[in-house]
C-alpha cells in the first residue's frame, strides 16, 4: 500500500453529500441550499444521497449509511463526498463499509472534520486512500481568510503539487452563526488575536513528517484497534515519521487528558515527530487547562507540541490532507504548514 492520490476535481465533476452521522434538520435545510449552491458555484455537479434525516442523531440506520457511502466513494462518476456536518456515533459504521472494494476501487476524495475523522482517518490508514481533514459543507460558504485555502481548493490540485499555508493570527472567538436565523451568513468576524503556541518549549520549530490525525473524542475510541493502527501506517508508509494533528471538540479538560494519555498508550503517537493541536473552546477546568491537558498527556513524547493551530472546531479552518508529506515551521516570524501531495 501506498498513499493514493483521487484525481483532481475539475468543472462538471459531481460532488456526493451524504450524512454519515447526523443528518439535517428541516429547519436547517436552508443553510444546506446555501451551501450546496457554494459548491455550484466552483462549476460542480451536487447529488445529495438518501441518508440526510436530521430528525435524530443519526441520518438513517448503520447499514443505510454505510451502504450509501460505499456506494458514493466507489462510483467512478463521483469525484468527491462531503458531509453536511459531523455528529456523534459515525464509529458505528467502521465494521460495516465495503473495506475490500475500497482498497480495489479508484480513490475519491472524501472531506470533513469532526465526527467525520472516524471515517477519514481509518479510509487512509487501512486504503492509503488521501482524505481532507477540512471544513464541512455546511461551512463552506465561509469567505477563506489570506494564508489559509479551503477544502474546494485542495481537491483540485494535482498529485506532486506543493501548498503553504499561514496562520492568519486571527479567529474566530464570538461564537457560532444561527443557521435558522441567517442561513445565507458567508463570513465570520474574526474578533479573536493569536497564532500558533509552542507548549513544550520556546524554541523554533522546523519538522516534517507525514499528516495524520483528527478529533480527540472521536479517534480515541478506535486508537490501537484495526482502524486506528497508527504505528502500522507509519512502518509502512512514513519511515520519515508522522505529523499528528489532534483537536478538542468540546469535552473539558480531564476528558480530554485522559483521552490523549489512552491514544498515547495505544500507539497512535509513537512515530510523531511533532505533534500539532487545533485551537479549541473546550472547556479548562479548576485545577487544568486544555493546554496543560495536552503536555500532561504528550509531554513524554519529547517532540515539538505546537498548539492553536486552526485545524479544529474554532474558525478558521486549515485544511489538511491525511497522507501527505508536510513540513511545518513555527517561530516569532513564521507560522507555516506546507503540503506536498505525493
Amino acid at each position: 500500500m501506498s498513499i493514493r492520490y483521487p484525481s483532481p476535481l475539475r468543472p462538471g465533476d459531481r460532488v456526493a453529500v451524504t450524512s454519515p452521522s447526523s443528518g439535517v434538520a428541516p429547519d436547517m435545510q436552508e443553510r444546506l441550499k446555501v451551501a450546496i449552491r457554494a459548491v455550484e458555484a466552483r462549476g460542480y455537479e451536487v447529488v445529495v444521497g438518501a441518508c440526510m434525516d436530521g430528525s435524530g442523531h443519526l441520518s438513517a440506520p448503520a447499514a443505510e449509511r454505510a451502504a450509501e457511502l460505499t456506494a458514493m466513494l466507489t462510483d467512478p462518476a463521483i469525484k468527491a463526498v462531503v458531509p453536511p456536518w459531523g455528529g456523534e456515533t459515525a464509529i458505528d459504521l467502521l465494521p460495516l463499509l465495503d473495506w475490500a472494494g475500497l482498497c480495489e476501487a479508484e480513490p475519491t476524495w472524501l472531506v470533513g472534520f469532526s465526527d467525520m475523522s472516524t471515517v477519514l482517518t481509518p479510509l487512509t490508514l487501512l486504503t492509503g486512500w488521501a482524505t481532507v481533514h477540512g471544513n464541512n459543507l455546511m461551512d463552506t460558504p465561509y469567505r477563506v481568510p489570506e494564508g489559509l485555502l479551503s477544502w474546494l481548493d485542495l481537491v483540485t490540485l494535482p498529485t506532486g503539487s506543493r501548498v503553504a499555508q499561514t496562520s492568519p493570527g486571527r479567529y474566530r472567538a464570538s461564537g457560532w452563526a444561527d443557521y435558522r436565523t441567517s442561513p445565507e451568513v458567508d463570513d465570520y468576524p474574526l474578533d479573536g488575536i493569536g497564532g500558533w503556541t509552542r507548549l513544550d518549549d520556546d524554541g523554533d520549530v522546523e519538522v516534517e513528517g507525514r499528516l495524520i490525525g483528527g478529533c480527540i473524542e472521536t479517534l480515541c475510541n478506535v486508537a490501537g484497534t484495526p482502524y486506528g493502527d497508527v504505528s502500522a501506517f507509519a512502518r509502512a508508509e512514513a519511515p520519515e515519521g508522522l505529523l499528528v494533528y489532534v483537536e478538542a471538540a468540546g469535552d473539558d479538560a480531564f476528558t480530554i487528558c485522559r483521552n490523549l494519555h489512552g491514544m498515547r498508550l495505544a500507539g497512535f503517537f509513537d512515530a510523531a515527530n511533532a505533534v500539532l493541536v487545533g485551537r479549541t473552546s473546550a472547556r479548562d477546568t479548576s485545577s487544568l487547562t486544555q493546554q496543560q491537558a495536552v503536555l500532561d498527556a504528550l509531554g513524554p513524547l519529547g517532540v515539538p507540541i505546537i498548539a492553536d493551530v486552526e485545524c479544529g472546531h474554532v474558525p478558521p479552518y486549515l485544511p489538511l490532507v491525511n497522507g501527505a508529506r508536510a513540513r511545518v515551521m513555527h517561530s516569532t516570524q513564521c507560522q507555516e504548514l506546507i503540503q506536498i501531495l505525493d
